[in-house]
């Protein structure tokens, strides 16, 4: 037989996880990757792997001489076409743990559509690769199982919420690339119009001001799947293209949009895992959250709490706990059932580990029998009072062999750290299982608060609704006011954000002016959005899906970049594409742009 890389007259009849023992006798033309390949001596047999899976094909001498012969040059990762005869796999070989695995094909003709070099890794899921060479190589890291299996993990929950947000009546409509630049928070990327020298377009963070035009047009209820950009550092969880599944809808008030939404997550969750998600979805305030779990995305699969015991210790001996409440502060713990057990190394990782995290330091007890510091074993019990080292005590609730954490000093901080604290003690101690999904909506955030420089800023964006109660503080006390917004948290995770937003002109100007914006600016900025709330615009509001972090979590991955076709490295960058690149000069004067070294180059 005449190897041919030619498909004229070949056409494949099955997918390679379709073929099963009804299938017997039957003749029919497989085509597909090289998984494995084994060699008894007169028998080949392969393992042949496609999208859907893999189906076992024979290559017997007696049968086909040409096939075998050819077959005897195959290695991993060859390109293959095999038409052959099914038939059932003989006693003792049968594989149940594939679809395929009762049958097998015993080939005929064979064609090596192509061949395949020595691999820098080797294509299975249990074969460790560094990153480096997954990414540059990312055709071939996508062909592993595990990774594929992300990717359609994606795709089939993309197409779940597709069906639930149209089975509601959204409409999938699209809206520009190529944007106006706004302070919507985030840097953002910037590209160059040629022909319009010297002005520049943005490339979106998110839809935002067109999908609320677009409620302003009518078409009352709009999604899309859509790319956002955002020029930020990177980590595991952020990229600097990301995806957003984007939901905007009039004439609801907040509990109507969280319930659509809650109904579309929902349902395309249980539809892609299985499991029934318990709705309706729990609530908690964001003030309610900051006090007890320190962070506006808590973990709920564990009960370790903060625990806030400032105006118990206010007037200590312990400067630590008095220094700094003085100095507006606090004083927070957390109770670690059985924590009593920790070592001294422990202890001191875990003092390491909150360190990372803004805190200078963490007090630490450990409980045992008695009152007063006689239940303490601790280095700091002598500078308590017995009947401090008591309510403590009976506060946290607690009991012989608990060990209790401590952090002081400024709020900000003093949250952080223990939050984090939180998050690592869960992992440490496996307090949670880690296939449970625990949905959770954050309510009642502040509708702006002071960036570093002491200037008030919106807390999500300045689109977002106060509380109709909180409208009058805006002049007065901006500080105080509460948003009509709400973040949809999985397992310690933000995944979704929305807000009711702002559908009347007069007021959006009053935001405008508490963040500081003249009238100038923001006509500049937001003129048109300005100018379309004159002409009707109903009340509305939405809520934009992480995609990437869900499917992250539903994976059961740590990187978001395990479930992005084609992700960028902690540097933004394409390893498989060398982007970014240099263009010409050439180009440059196009767009008229020169570009200057620093001197630091």
């Amino acid at each position: 037989m005449e190897n041919s890389t030619s498909l004229v007259g070949w056409k494949r009849s099955h997918h390679l996880n379709e073929l099963n023992i009804s299938h017997n006798n039957q003749t029919v033309i497989l085509m597909g990757w090289v998984q494995n390949r084994r060699d008894h001596g007169n028998l080949i047999f392969i393992d042949l792997r496609d999208r859907e899976g893999q189906t076992q094909i024979v290559l017997d001498p007696a049968y086909a001489e040409e096939a075998h012969k050819l077959g005897e040059g195959i290695r991993s990762e060859f390109v293959l076409a095999a038409k052959g005869q099914v038939r059932p796999r003989p006693e003792g070989m049968i594989n149940e743990n594939l679809a395929t695995g009762k049958i097998e094909v015993l080939v005929k003709e064979l064609k090596i559509l192509n061949a395949c070099e020595s691999l820098p890794f080797q294509i299975q899921s249990q074969i460790e690769a560094g990153e480096t060479i997954r990414l540059k190589h990312r055709y071939l890291d996508l062909r592993r199982p595990s990774v594929k299996s992300n990717i359609m993990t994606r795709i089939k929950f993309v197409k779940a919420m597709r069906k639930a947000l149209e089975d509601q009546g959204f409409l999938d409509i699209e809206t520009p690339t190529l944007y106006k630049s706004t302070p919507e928070g985030a840097r953002e990327f910037v590209v160059p119009s040629r022909i319009n020298p010297g002005d520049f377009y943005a490339l979106p963070q998110s839809p935002q001001l067109f999908k609320q035009v677009l409620m302003v047009a009518g078409f009352e209820r709009y999604y899309q799947v859509v790319k956002c950009f955002r020029d930020e550092d990177l980590r595991a969880d952020r990229q600097p293209e990301f995806t957003q599944i984007d939901c905007e809808m009039s004439w609801e008030e907040a509990e109507g949009i969280m319930q659509a939404m809650e109904s579309a997550v929902s349902q395309a969750t249980t539809e892609l895992t299985g499991k029934n998600i318990n709705s309706p979805f729990p609530k908690m305030t964001y003030s309610e959250a900051m006090e007890n779990y320190g962070c506006d995305k808590p973990d709920t699969r564990f009960d370790l709490h903060l625990i806030n015991i400032s105006k118990i210790v206010a007037s200590s001996d312990f400067k630590v706990f008095s220094g700094a409440i003085n100095t507006g502060g606090i004083v927070n713990c957390i109770r670690i059932p059985k924590g009593g057990q920790f070592t001294r190394k422990d202890l001191d990782e875990l003092t390491e580990f909150v360190q990372l995290h803004g805190a200078k330091g963490m007090a630490w007890a450990k409980i045992q029998e008695g009152e007063g510091a006689d239940s303490w074993q601790s280095p700091f019990s002598k500078f308590l009072l017995d009947t401090v080292i008591d309510e403590i005590n009976q506060l946290s609730g607690a009991e012989p062999g608990d060990l209790i954490v401590f952090g002081a000093g400024s709020y900000k901080n003093t949250k952080a750290s223990l939050a984090a604290l939180r998050l690592k003690l869960g992992e440490k101690l496996n307090l949670y299982d880690e296939h449970q999904l625990n949905y959770l909506w954050i309510t009642d955030f502040p509708l702006m608060e002071k960036d570093e420089r002491g200037k008030m800023a919106a807390l999500h964006h300045p689109f977002t609704a106060p509380r109709p109660d909180d409208i009058p503080l805006l002049e007065t006390d901006p500080e105080k006011a509460l948003a009509s917004a709400f973040d949809l948290v999985l397992n310690g995770n933000e995944v979704g954000g929305g807000s009711v937003r702002i559908h009347d002109q007069e007021l959006q100007k009053k935001v405008f002016r508490a963040i500081g914006l003249t009238e100038e600016e923001a006509e500049s900025k937001f003129g048109f959005l300005l100018e379309a709330l004159k002409f009707g615009a109903p009340p509305h509001g939405g809520l934009a899906f992480g995609l990437d972090r869900l499917i992250m979590i539903l994976t059961g991955e740590k990187s978001i970049r395990e479930v992005i076709t084609f992700p960028k490295t902690n540097k933004g960058t394409c390893l498989m594409t060398n982007a970014p690149n240099k263009v010409t000069g050439e180009e440059l004067r196009d767009l008229h742009i020169r570009v200057h070294k620093l001197e630091s180059e």
